[in-house]
């Protein structure tokens, strides 16, 4: 299955609520100011007030914009048993192999995968139908994760990104100036979580986002 990558969210529930907003909130003003895919991350939630998350944020965004479960392939179920309309997992390297986690999540979910290395990347490739986009990262050193790697540019994500057959989304401390070389280097698409989460304004930064974006098909 794919999904438009071009502006993705990947949410920080901390982040929400400095800025003073909860995490529907803050994803339905992205979404409203041009986000296209959304990644319900809460890496510090149990799995409880995991799946009241993924319900709300679901319920929070159109039915155009395919809203995903970071990790959690138990949060994915429990939340599309309540009737959530959720589209996918995004799965870490730790997490379920991809071939597990299809097997439990069905052959119409979007299934996403992080990949930072070569060997990562083609063993990713290799699954074919199994994986649906790679996110690869990180572009520059961020906060956002503890267990984020460190940063390798624009030039070497864009490079990894040469050495795949799958879609690829760009993620780690991305700002707008990056976005033209992103998208010049063959990436989908460009996440963020700081961007939008920690804005004064989650529509205007998501309208410059996707501004940029086009400006440089």
């Amino acid at each position: 299955m794919s999904i438009d990558l071009a502006v993705y969210l990947v949410t920080d529930p901390d982040q929400c609520a400095a800025a003073g907003r909860t995490v529907p909130d803050t994803v339905a003003l992205a979404v409203a100011g041009g986000v296209t895919s959304v990644q319900v991350r809460a890496k510090d939630l149990a799995a409880r007030a995991f799946v009241d998350l993924a319900v709300a944020v679901a319920a929070a965004v159109p039915a155009h914009v395919p809203v995903l479960v970071n990790d959690r392939v138990d949060v994915f179920l429990a939340a599309r048993a309540r009737g959530a309309a959720l589209a996918g997992v995004h799965l870490g390297q730790d997490d379920l192999h991809p071939r597990d986690a299809r097997a439990l999540i069905g052959p119409d979910a979007v299934l996403g995968l992080s990949a930072a290395t070569p060997a990562e990347l083609a063993e990713a490739t290799s699954l074919g139908a199994l994986v649906d986009y790679v996110g690869i990262g990180a572009v520059r050193d961020t906060a956002s994760k503890r267990d984020a790697p460190a940063g390798i540019g624009v030039e070497e994500v864009a490079r990894l990104a040469r050495g795949t057959s799958l879609p690829a989304v760009a993620i780690g401390g991305i700002r707008p100036g990056d976005v033209a070389e992103l998208r010049a280097g063959g990436l989908d698409g460009v996440a963020v979580v700081s961007w939008i989460c920690a804005a004064a304004d989650p529509r205007a930064a998501a309208e410059e986002l996707r501004r940029v974006w086009e400006a440089a098909a």
